[in-house]
């Protein structure tokens, strides 16, 4: 009886940690046939914080991760996380609270790529993709990166040179270096097209930052106005 009992607790004990390390939603999850929007929701009801999106392959030599902005749905996720997957990248969803100031969330997420590049230094690269919001907290990583694994950060359609309400209440201050071990990627809408941005009088992506590279994105994308959303899909097609 006693045997019974201990081969059943420990059924339950591996059964339960199988379970735990399944991710709740995982890249092989979206599919044709299931919404965008369905497959949004359960992206962005993720806890706050790191989220594998794939179990750890061998093959792996880049960590990936995706930064939502202010009040996503994560439908405009799906396609681009589903396009820039291969073999050699593990990809991550950062979930945080993107209706506060950005920068406790950054230690959080910086102090999460310590812990995984500590557990494993064969890893060649982080990169760091952030969406309006997320950028600024994806940029504020440069300054303080001294790793030695090399770090590249897309930011797209991000106001990196600030807007008054970040600036005042987050004591937001832009970027004015890149750390020699890093890259950043602009990936500018043209303003008069993004509804975020086209009423403001000065375009907020517009950053004098001379060692970055910038791309202004096109008028349309697949027929569409590329404008906020839409443009992490074109820089899916094209940078990735």
């Amino acid at each position: 009886m006693k045997l019974f009992f201990v081969f059943y607790a420990l059924t339950f004990f591996f059964v339960g940690c199988s379970e735990v390390s399944e991710p709740p939603i995982k890249i092989s999850d979206f599919k044709n046939d299931i919404s965008a929007k369905n497959l949004g929701k359960r992206l962005i009801d993720l806890p706050y914080g790191l989220n594998s999106m794939e179990p750890r392959s061998d093959e792996v030599q880049e960590i990936f991760i995706a930064v939502h902005g202010g009040s996503s749905e994560g439908y405009e996720w799906i396609y681009p996380l589903k396009k820039i997957n291969t073999k050699s990248r593990h990809m991550y969803f950062f979930r945080w609270p993107a209706d506060g100031c950005f920068q406790n969330s950054a230690e959080n997420l910086e102090n999460e790529i310590t812990d995984i590049l500590t557990f494993d230094d064969s890893l060649k690269k982080i990169t760091l993709i952030g969406h309006s919001y997320g950028g600024i907290l994806a940029t504020h990583l440069l300054k303080n990166w001294n790793l030695a694994t090399p770090l590249e950060i897309h930011v797209v359609a991000s106001p990196l040179l600030g807007i008054r309400m970040l600036n005042s209440i987050c004591g937001y201050k832009p970027i004015s270096s890149i750390p020699k071990n890093s890259t950043l990627y602009e990936w500018r809408t043209q303003q008069h097209l993004d509804n975020v941005y086209k009423d403001l009088d000065v375009d907020p992506q517009k950053i004098e930052l001379n060692e970055s590279y910038v791309t202004t994105l096109p008028d349309t994308y697949k027929d569409n106005r590329l404008g906020h959303n839409w443009s992490i899909s074109w820089v899916a097609d094209e940078a990735f």
